[in-house]
Protein backbone atom coordinates (compact mmCIF):
# COMPACT_ATOMS: atom_id res chain seq x y z
CA UNK A 1 0.00 0.00 0.00
CA UNK A 2 1.58 3.10 -1.26
CA UNK A 3 -0.99 5.94 0.19
CA UNK A 4 0.92 7.74 3.20
CA UNK A 5 -2.35 9.81 4.32
CA UNK A 6 -5.81 9.11 4.61
CA UNK A 7 -8.34 11.31 2.63
CA UNK A 8 -7.32 10.28 -1.29
CA UNK A 9 -11.08 11.36 -2.58
CA UNK A 10 -9.38 12.49 -5.78
CA UNK A 11 -8.61 9.18 -7.18
CA UNK A 12 -11.56 7.01 -5.67
CA UNK A 13 -15.09 7.03 -5.13
CA UNK A 14 -16.00 7.88 -2.05
CA UNK A 15 -19.08 8.51 -0.36
CA UNK A 16 -17.98 8.21 3.42
CA UNK A 17 -14.57 9.47 4.07
CA UNK A 18 -13.72 7.68 7.37
CA UNK A 19 -9.78 7.81 6.68
CA UNK A 20 -9.23 11.65 7.49
CA UNK A 21 -9.63 13.00 11.26
CA UNK A 22 -11.49 15.86 11.46
CA UNK A 23 -14.80 17.64 13.87
CA UNK A 24 -17.86 15.65 12.98
CA UNK A 25 -19.95 17.90 13.73
CA UNK A 26 -17.96 20.07 10.33
CA UNK A 27 -17.13 23.27 9.92
CA UNK A 28 -18.61 26.20 11.90
CA UNK A 29 -21.29 28.50 10.45
CA UNK A 30 -19.51 31.37 11.27
CA UNK A 31 -15.77 29.97 9.82
CA UNK A 32 -17.60 29.41 6.86
CA UNK A 33 -19.07 32.89 6.60
CA UNK A 34 -15.27 34.21 7.04
CA UNK A 35 -14.27 32.49 3.83
CA UNK A 36 -17.11 33.56 1.90
CA UNK A 37 -16.85 36.96 3.18
CA UNK A 38 -13.01 36.68 2.50
CA UNK A 39 -13.22 36.50 -0.79
CA UNK A 40 -13.51 40.17 -1.06
CA UNK A 41 -10.25 40.29 0.14
CA UNK A 42 -8.24 38.79 -2.68
CA UNK A 43 -7.47 41.68 -4.10
CA UNK A 44 -4.97 42.29 -1.46
CA UNK A 45 -1.69 40.38 -0.14
CA UNK A 46 -2.56 38.56 2.92
CA UNK A 47 -0.99 40.23 5.98
CA UNK A 48 2.71 38.90 6.23
CA UNK A 49 2.81 39.05 9.95
CA UNK A 50 -1.02 37.82 10.55
CA UNK A 51 -1.44 40.31 13.19
CA UNK A 52 -5.39 40.21 13.82
CA UNK A 53 -5.13 36.03 13.81
CA UNK A 54 -2.10 35.59 16.01
CA UNK A 55 -3.88 38.65 18.65
CA UNK A 56 -7.28 35.93 18.69
CA UNK A 57 -4.97 32.64 19.43
CA UNK A 58 -3.42 34.88 21.32
CA UNK A 59 -6.20 35.60 23.78
CA UNK A 60 -7.54 31.78 23.22
CA UNK A 61 -4.81 30.28 23.98
CA UNK A 62 -3.45 32.76 27.14
CA UNK A 63 0.12 32.53 25.49
CA UNK A 64 2.18 35.70 24.38
CA UNK A 65 1.57 36.69 21.05
CA UNK A 66 5.36 37.08 20.35
CA UNK A 67 5.40 33.12 21.10
CA UNK A 68 3.09 32.31 18.19
CA UNK A 69 4.04 31.14 14.38
CA UNK A 70 1.72 30.52 11.82
CA UNK A 71 2.02 27.82 9.30
CA UNK A 72 0.10 26.62 5.80
CA UNK A 73 -0.82 23.42 7.79
CA UNK A 74 1.29 21.74 11.10
CA UNK A 75 3.54 19.79 8.01
CA UNK A 76 4.78 23.16 7.09
CA UNK A 77 5.51 23.53 10.25
CA UNK A 78 7.62 20.61 11.20
CA UNK A 79 9.48 21.43 7.86
CA UNK A 80 10.10 24.83 8.93
CA UNK A 81 11.66 23.42 12.25
CA UNK A 82 13.72 20.48 11.26
CA UNK A 83 15.39 23.30 8.27
CA UNK A 84 16.27 25.88 11.43
CA UNK A 85 17.30 23.90 13.99
CA UNK A 86 19.21 21.64 11.66
CA UNK A 87 19.09 18.62 13.81
CA UNK A 88 22.10 15.80 13.13
CA UNK A 89 19.74 12.92 15.13
CA UNK A 90 16.17 12.78 15.44
CA UNK A 91 14.49 10.44 17.52
CA UNK A 92 10.85 9.08 16.87
CA UNK A 93 8.53 6.89 18.30
CA UNK A 94 6.45 4.84 16.06
CA UNK A 95 4.19 3.95 15.18
CA UNK A 96 2.92 7.53 14.75
CA UNK A 97 2.33 9.91 11.79
CA UNK A 98 4.47 9.52 8.51
CA UNK A 99 4.62 13.48 8.66
CA UNK A 100 7.69 13.88 11.56
CA UNK A 101 9.60 11.30 9.10
CA UNK A 102 9.11 12.98 5.71
CA UNK A 103 10.27 16.12 7.98
CA UNK A 104 13.26 14.90 9.11
CA UNK A 105 14.14 13.16 5.80
CA UNK A 106 14.06 16.08 4.14
CA UNK A 107 16.88 17.49 6.43
CA UNK A 108 19.10 14.87 6.07
CA UNK A 109 18.86 13.75 9.48
CA UNK A 110 19.49 10.41 11.47
CA UNK A 111 16.42 9.10 12.52
CA UNK A 112 16.10 6.60 15.42
CA UNK A 113 12.96 4.89 15.65
CA UNK A 114 12.04 4.05 19.14
CA UNK A 115 8.90 1.24 19.42
CA UNK A 116 5.95 1.50 21.17
CA UNK A 117 5.06 -2.09 22.11
CA UNK A 118 1.75 -2.98 21.88
CA UNK A 119 1.52 -4.57 25.50
CA UNK A 120 2.19 -1.07 26.80
CA UNK A 121 -0.56 0.56 24.79
CA UNK A 122 1.27 1.50 22.10
CA UNK A 123 2.74 4.82 24.73
CA UNK A 124 6.61 5.29 25.26
CA UNK A 125 7.91 3.86 27.79
CA UNK A 126 11.69 3.98 29.67
CA UNK A 127 13.54 2.96 26.21
CA UNK A 128 12.54 6.09 25.05
CA UNK A 129 14.83 8.30 27.62
CA UNK A 130 17.69 5.41 26.84
CA UNK A 131 17.33 6.89 23.02
CA UNK A 132 17.74 10.45 24.64
CA UNK A 133 21.56 11.08 24.45
CA UNK A 134 23.25 13.76 24.79
CA UNK A 135 24.05 13.07 21.03
CA UNK A 136 20.04 14.01 20.24
CA UNK A 137 19.54 16.70 18.52
CA UNK A 138 15.40 17.03 18.33
CA UNK A 139 12.15 14.47 19.33
CA UNK A 140 8.96 14.30 17.60
CA UNK A 141 6.36 13.05 20.11
CA UNK A 142 2.37 13.54 19.65
CA UNK A 143 -0.01 13.99 22.03
CA UNK A 144 -2.47 12.17 21.59
CA UNK A 145 -0.41 9.87 19.40
CA UNK A 146 -2.15 9.09 15.94
CA UNK A 147 -3.10 6.87 14.62
CA UNK A 148 -3.14 5.17 18.11
CA UNK A 149 -4.70 7.61 20.03
CA UNK A 150 -2.85 7.14 23.43
CA UNK A 151 -2.62 10.03 25.74
CA UNK A 152 -0.02 10.73 27.85
CA UNK A 153 0.02 11.63 30.95
CA UNK A 154 1.74 15.56 32.54
CA UNK A 155 3.85 13.34 34.51
CA UNK A 156 5.40 11.67 31.80
CA UNK A 157 5.70 15.13 29.88
CA UNK A 158 7.20 16.98 32.67
CA UNK A 159 9.64 13.89 32.75
CA UNK A 160 10.49 13.90 28.98
CA UNK A 161 10.76 17.91 28.80
CA UNK A 162 13.18 18.10 31.62
CA UNK A 163 15.34 15.05 30.51
CA UNK A 164 15.75 16.62 27.36
CA UNK A 165 16.60 20.21 28.83
CA UNK A 166 19.30 18.58 30.44
CA UNK A 167 20.61 16.78 27.10
CA UNK A 168 20.02 20.05 25.27
CA UNK A 169 17.18 18.43 23.38
CA UNK A 170 14.25 20.70 21.33
CA UNK A 171 11.01 18.51 21.62
CA UNK A 172 8.29 18.83 19.22
CA UNK A 173 4.91 18.25 20.89
CA UNK A 174 2.21 17.51 18.25
CA UNK A 175 -1.10 18.64 19.80
CA UNK A 176 -2.82 18.56 16.48
CA UNK A 177 -6.11 15.89 18.27
CA UNK A 178 -5.83 17.69 21.69
CA UNK A 179 -8.66 19.48 21.76
CA UNK A 180 -10.63 16.61 21.23
CA UNK A 181 -9.53 15.39 24.04
CA UNK A 182 -9.23 18.25 26.70
CA UNK A 183 -13.40 18.00 27.94
CA UNK A 184 -13.28 14.30 28.04
CA UNK A 185 -10.45 13.22 29.40
CA UNK A 186 -11.49 13.67 33.67
CA UNK A 187 -8.23 14.15 33.96
CA UNK A 188 -5.96 16.85 34.78
CA UNK A 189 -5.42 19.09 31.81
CA UNK A 190 -3.80 17.04 29.14
CA UNK A 191 -2.25 19.93 27.03
CA UNK A 192 1.14 21.14 27.86
CA UNK A 193 0.75 25.17 26.83
CA UNK A 194 0.80 25.81 30.62
CA UNK A 195 4.46 24.55 30.17
CA UNK A 196 6.44 26.69 27.80
CA UNK A 197 7.30 29.21 30.16
CA UNK A 198 9.48 26.36 31.81
CA UNK A 199 10.74 24.48 28.78
CA UNK A 200 12.08 26.64 26.34
CA UNK A 201 13.36 23.59 24.51
CA UNK A 202 9.22 22.62 24.24
CA UNK A 203 8.17 23.66 20.22
CA UNK A 204 4.59 23.06 20.98
CA UNK A 205 2.27 22.91 17.56
CA UNK A 206 -1.49 22.34 16.76
CA UNK A 207 -3.89 22.98 14.16
CA UNK A 208 -7.22 24.10 13.01
CA UNK A 209 -7.54 21.36 10.29
CA UNK A 210 -8.89 18.53 12.57
CA UNK A 211 -10.83 20.66 15.50
CA UNK A 212 -13.15 22.54 12.99
CA UNK A 213 -13.16 20.51 9.80
CA UNK A 214 -11.09 22.65 7.44
CA UNK A 215 -8.09 20.64 6.15
CA UNK A 216 -8.54 22.94 2.90
CA UNK A 217 -7.81 25.68 4.62
CA UNK A 218 -4.36 24.64 5.60
CA UNK A 219 -3.42 26.58 9.01
CA UNK A 220 -1.30 26.11 11.77
CA UNK A 221 0.60 27.27 14.76
CA UNK A 222 2.90 26.63 16.58
CA UNK A 223 4.16 28.06 20.21
CA UNK A 224 7.29 28.55 21.58
CA UNK A 225 9.08 30.48 24.62
CA UNK A 226 12.38 30.97 22.94
CA UNK A 227 12.90 33.53 21.16
CA UNK A 228 16.22 32.46 19.54
CA UNK A 229 14.19 28.89 18.52
CA UNK A 230 11.42 31.06 16.98
CA UNK A 231 13.30 33.63 15.05
CA UNK A 232 14.88 30.54 13.46
CA UNK A 233 12.05 28.76 12.94
CA UNK A 234 10.41 32.00 10.94
CA UNK A 235 13.48 32.80 8.99
CA UNK A 236 12.24 29.10 7.33
CA UNK A 237 8.78 30.39 6.08
CA UNK A 238 7.89 32.50 3.36
CA UNK A 239 6.58 36.15 3.58
CA UNK A 240 3.34 35.37 2.46
CA UNK A 241 2.83 31.80 4.05
CA UNK A 242 -1.31 32.18 4.80
CA UNK A 243 -4.01 33.21 2.72
CA UNK A 244 -6.45 35.97 3.45
CA UNK A 245 -8.68 32.85 3.45
CA UNK A 246 -6.67 31.14 6.00
CA UNK A 247 -6.76 34.38 7.95
CA UNK A 248 -10.30 34.93 8.16
CA UNK A 249 -11.31 31.05 9.03
CA UNK A 250 -8.68 31.37 11.94
CA UNK A 251 -9.82 34.33 13.33
CA UNK A 252 -13.62 32.70 12.88
CA UNK A 253 -12.26 29.51 14.52
CA UNK A 254 -10.44 31.39 17.84
CA UNK A 255 -13.94 32.05 18.82
CA UNK A 256 -16.14 28.72 18.57
CA UNK A 257 -14.40 27.86 22.01
CA UNK A 258 -18.39 26.40 23.10
CA UNK A 259 -18.06 24.77 19.57
CA UNK A 260 -15.12 23.02 20.85
CA UNK A 261 -16.55 21.57 24.42
CA UNK A 262 -19.61 20.23 22.07
CA UNK A 263 -17.35 18.62 19.86
CA UNK A 264 -15.06 17.02 22.42
CA UNK A 265 -18.66 15.68 23.79
CA UNK A 266 -20.11 14.28 21.06
CA UNK A 267 -16.90 12.61 19.73
CA UNK A 268 -17.06 11.15 23.11
CA UNK A 269 -20.31 9.39 22.81
CA UNK A 270 -19.78 8.23 19.21
CA UNK A 271 -16.46 6.95 19.86
CA UNK A 272 -17.73 4.90 22.58
CA UNK A 273 -20.39 3.80 20.28
CA UNK A 274 -18.27 2.98 17.26
CA UNK A 275 -15.98 0.82 19.82
CA UNK A 276 -19.23 -0.94 21.28
CA UNK A 277 -20.04 -1.75 17.73
CA UNK A 278 -16.04 -3.39 16.63
CA UNK A 279 -15.85 -5.37 19.64
CA UNK A 280 -19.14 -6.85 19.23
CA UNK A 281 -17.99 -7.46 15.12
CA UNK A 282 -14.80 -9.46 16.56
CA UNK A 283 -12.36 -6.67 16.44
CA UNK A 284 -9.82 -5.50 18.94
CA UNK A 285 -10.20 -1.59 19.69
CA UNK A 286 -7.38 -0.21 21.08
CA UNK A 287 -7.98 2.39 24.17
CA UNK A 288 -7.66 5.55 23.46
CA UNK A 289 -9.33 9.94 23.49
CA UNK A 290 -9.51 11.29 19.97
CA UNK A 291 -11.56 11.57 17.17
CA UNK A 292 -10.17 8.20 15.86
CA UNK A 293 -9.55 4.29 16.73
CA UNK A 294 -7.00 2.36 15.99
CA UNK A 295 -9.00 -1.51 15.27
CA UNK A 296 -7.19 -4.67 14.42
CA UNK A 297 -8.96 -7.87 13.11
CA UNK A 298 -7.79 -9.96 15.29
CA UNK A 299 -9.14 -13.24 15.37
CA UNK A 300 -11.03 -13.11 11.65
CA UNK A 301 -7.39 -13.20 10.52
CA UNK A 302 -6.95 -16.82 12.42
CA UNK A 303 -10.67 -18.04 11.69
CA UNK A 304 -9.94 -19.79 8.26
CA UNK A 305 -13.44 -19.23 6.66
CA UNK A 306 -13.68 -15.32 8.15
CA UNK A 307 -9.52 -14.89 6.71
CA UNK A 308 -9.95 -16.71 3.23
CA UNK A 309 -12.87 -14.05 2.38
CA UNK A 310 -10.20 -11.23 2.74
CA UNK A 311 -7.21 -13.11 1.37
CA UNK A 312 -8.08 -11.78 -2.35
CA UNK A 313 -9.60 -8.53 -1.53
CA UNK A 314 -8.79 -6.54 1.60
CA UNK A 315 -11.42 -4.84 4.13
CA UNK A 316 -10.44 -1.68 2.68
CA UNK A 317 -10.86 -2.23 -0.91
CA UNK A 318 -14.23 -4.50 -0.21
CA UNK A 319 -15.31 -1.28 1.75
CA UNK A 320 -14.31 0.98 -1.00
CA UNK A 321 -16.07 -0.74 -3.46
CA UNK A 322 -18.89 0.32 -1.12
CA UNK A 323 -18.18 3.74 -1.22
CA UNK A 324 -16.41 3.57 2.38
CA UNK A 325 -12.94 4.71 2.61
CA UNK A 326 -11.27 3.73 5.52
CA UNK A 327 -7.23 4.18 6.82
CA UNK A 328 -5.27 0.97 6.50
CA UNK A 329 -2.80 1.38 8.93
CA UNK A 330 -0.28 -1.68 7.73
CA UNK A 331 2.45 1.16 6.01
CA UNK A 332 2.84 2.84 9.45
CA UNK A 333 6.07 1.51 11.66
CA UNK A 334 5.09 -0.66 14.23
CA UNK A 335 2.18 -1.82 12.71
CA UNK A 336 1.04 -3.83 10.10
CA UNK A 337 -1.28 -6.33 8.61
CA UNK A 338 -5.40 -6.24 10.06
CA UNK A 339 -4.98 -2.40 11.51
CA UNK A 340 -7.06 0.37 10.93
CA UNK A 341 -7.84 3.74 11.67
CA UNK A 342 -11.23 4.53 11.49
CA UNK A 343 -12.24 8.30 12.36
CA UNK A 344 -15.45 9.50 14.81
CA UNK A 345 -17.82 10.81 12.53
CA UNK A 346 -21.72 11.59 12.92
CA UNK A 347 -24.20 8.80 14.26
CA UNK A 348 -25.72 8.18 10.92
CA UNK A 349 -22.59 7.76 9.25
CA UNK A 350 -21.44 5.61 11.97
CA UNK A 351 -24.30 3.58 11.86
CA UNK A 352 -23.61 2.77 8.25
CA UNK A 353 -20.32 1.92 8.39
CA UNK A 354 -20.77 -0.31 11.64
CA UNK A 355 -23.67 -1.95 9.15
CA UNK A 356 -20.99 -2.79 5.87
CA UNK A 357 -18.63 -4.37 8.44
CA UNK A 358 -21.34 -6.73 9.89
CA UNK A 359 -22.30 -7.94 6.19
CA UNK A 360 -18.83 -8.30 5.24
CA UNK A 361 -17.20 -9.56 8.38
CA UNK A 362 -20.50 -11.86 8.92
CA UNK A 363 -20.84 -13.35 5.45
CA UNK A 364 -17.35 -15.45 6.00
Amino acid sequence: MNQIHGGDIYRNRVELDFSVNVNPLGIPVSVKAALHQAVGSCRFYPDPEAESLRNVVSTMLDVPGEQLLFGNGASELFMAVVHALRPKKIVIPVPSFYGYEYAAKASGSKITYILMKEKEGFLPSRELFDALTEDTDLLFLANPNNPTGGLLTREYLERVLEHCRRKQIAVILDECFIEFCTQASGRQEPSALSLLPEYENLILVRAFTKSFAVPGVRLGYLACSSKTILQQIRCQLPEWNLSVFAQAAGIACAGEQEFLRQAADYVREERRFLEEGFTKLGFRVYPGTANFLLIHMGQMLCCPEKAKGFKDKPLEQQLLERGILIRNCENFRGLGTGYYRIAVKCREENERLLKVMGELCGAR
